[in-house]
């Protein structure tokens, strides 16, 4: 490799390092800002609990306020970390690629926020309500605010970063990087890997496994409906570019 490569790898991890030291200035601030409100953010989510949580330490609620205080700034993050990405990538794509790299970035923050919603409003109170009806009144029911908040977590945050799944895929095939053909021939790779993620952050139940499998597989569906869609209008991009130069 020579000195002037080198040197160019150098300035790109430069660059790399810049950025990710204001992803996570932007992170911190968020999540400082987060903390002074989250007093008010946990009383609106157990405000309508039908039961009482508990606290087994002195460092249970701490834990709770700072899982709640990252959602928050991840969240309120996300649009800067994508534009973030985008300035770095920047000087390596084409004009019409930055342009379309930049439209992507208010889809990742609103598929991120629906991914959310969609883990608390739907998909939480569901699996809840079956794991409480197995006691069927056998079990004095006791929550804890650690244990709920973590699995309230696992049931919604795994959601916001799945849910991008299409704009992620869209932005790649309009990059070249991927197309629909490929995504249908690793399929069945791409529906077993789905399935084992929906073990993993789901309650050991079959109940729950299925209710958070069938709509990641929607979504791997739905990726490859809208990667068809952005590879047939490339290919007739290309056709209209190819035939203006005859």
């Amino acid at each position: 490799m020579s000195e002037k490569q080198n040197m160019s790898a150098i300035q790109h991890l430069e660059e790399l390092r810049r950025r990710i030291i204001i992803i996570l200035a932007f992170f911190i601030v968020f999540l400082l800002i987060a903390f002074l409100y989250v007093q008010d953010i946990y009383r609106s989510l157990v405000n309508d609990l039908p039961f009482k949580l508990a606290l087994l330490g002195p460092t249970d609620i701490l834990f709770v306020y700072l899982m709640i205080a990252t959602v928050i700034a991840i969240a309120a993050t996300l649009p800067f970390a994508s534009y973030q990405l985008w300035l770095f990538v920047k000087p390596a794509l084409t004009k019409r690629e930055r342009q379309t790299a930049l439209a992507y970035i208010p889809a990742l923050f609103l598929l991120f926020l629906g991914g959310i919603s969609f883990g608390y409003f739907i998909l939480f109170p569901m699996v809840l309500k079956f794991l409480m009806s197995l006691s069927d009144e056998m079990f004095a029911t006791l929550f804890t605010t650690e244990k709920y908040f973590r699995f309230l977590l696992h049931m919604t945050l795994p959601f916001g970063l799945l849910f991008e799944l299409p704009a992620v895929v869209m932005f790649l095939t309009s990059l070249g990087f991927i197309n629909p053909h490929r995504l249908q021939k690793v399929r069945k790779y791409a529906y077993f890997l789905l399935i084992i993620i929906s073990i993993l952050i789901t309650p050991p139940d079959f109940l729950s496994d299925v209710l958070v499998t069938i709509p990641l597989l929607l979504l791997y569906e739905a990726s490859i409906t809208l990667s068809k869609i952005v590879y047939r209008k490339k290919l007739r991009v290309k056709g209209n570019t190819s035939h203006s130069f005859k």
